[in-house]
């Protein structure tokens, strides 16, 4: 395998609509500093997918100075035109098109992407995982048909461990989908959904799996401040540090586990970072 050195920026969750304007443009910045060799955006570019959340999201990716891949989240499909959602369900992504579930050639590491969010499924929460058969197929084939000694991180929206009962599985299918990457070269599957950072060793039947969580870029924030992941690739390794304006340590960025839903803080006494800055209210769905 190559011996080669990668930086990778991870966001996730910007929510247009309710984006945190100062640290988008910090982020920007930085990525112009940086010059990463790639940024993996995990899903939820908008609110609540309106045609101006989405103009906003575009032209904000397209002055980014890297090669982008942009993953689908339950946030962006069509929310208040439900023939759209069934029919043309991506239709607003133009503009970004060739950005959607990219696959990146990095040398040594690629990226692959992995579906998590559909336009309906059989239970009443529809913003939680779902990876179908076909999904599942496709990034398998992708990671199959690379050259020998490549290794992969697979982004996807929704975090693939099953949480509790059926009821309440984040990501249906998704234990299924960690035994196979297990058996796959993958170093990493990257995420967002639950607006925390986390880096989580999965075991399953078949391995352990790395399960890697980008914050939220947004107001929408659950226990701690907007951040996004720097993902360093050294020779064969990947180092994760989250990045924050208020340059708090990366073990008090990051949650121990994966909560059962993506919802802010409601109660005073659910999960709270050593940040402490929990909103007082949730903040607005509008």
């Amino acid at each position: 395998m190559a011996s080669d050195n990668r930086l990778i920026f991870h966001l996730s969750d910007i929510h247009f609509g309710l984006e945190h304007t100062a640290a988008l443009e910090w982020v920007r910045e930085e990525i112009a500093r940086r010059a990463p060799d790639a940024v993996a955006i995990t899903g939820d570019l908008t609110m609540r997918a309106r045609h101006r959340e989405f103009a906003a999201a575009k032209h904000w990716i397209n002055t980014l100075a890297a090669p982008v891949t942009v993953e689908v989240g339950n946030h962006d499909m069509p929310y208040f035109n439900p023939l759209e959602r069934f029919i043309a369900p991506y239709r607003r992504f133009r503009g970004v098109e060739n950005k959607v579930e990219r696959e990146l050639d990095l040398g040594s590491l690629a990226i692959v992407p992995l579906k998590t969010a559909v336009r309906a499924q059989p239970r009443l929460n529809w913003s939680k995982g779902w990876i179908t058969g076909a999904a599942l197929d496709k990034c398998l084939r992708a990671i199959d048909a690379l050259p020998a000694g490549t290794r992969v991180l697979v982004a996807a929206h929704h975090p693939l461990r099953e949480v509790g009962t059926k009821g309440t599985a984040l990501t249906r299918n998704g234990e299924k989908a960690l035994c196979e990457l297990a058996r796959r070269p993958v170093v990493g599957v990257l995420s967002g959904h639950v607006h925390d950072a986390f880096d989580i060793l999965e075991e399953t039947s078949a391995g352990p799996v790395r399960m890697i969580g980008a914050g939220t870029l947004s107001q929408r924030t659950r226990s701690t401040p907007p951040s996004f992941n720097e993902i360093a690739w050294r020779d064969g390794r990947l180092e994760v540090t989250v990045r924050n304006l208020e340059e708090i340590r990366t073990c008090d960025m990051q949650i121990d586990d994966v909560p059962e839903n993506a919802l802010p803080p409601r109660e005073p006494d659910e999960p709270v970072a050593p940040v402490n800055r929990v909103p007082p209210v949730d903040p607005p769905v509008h």
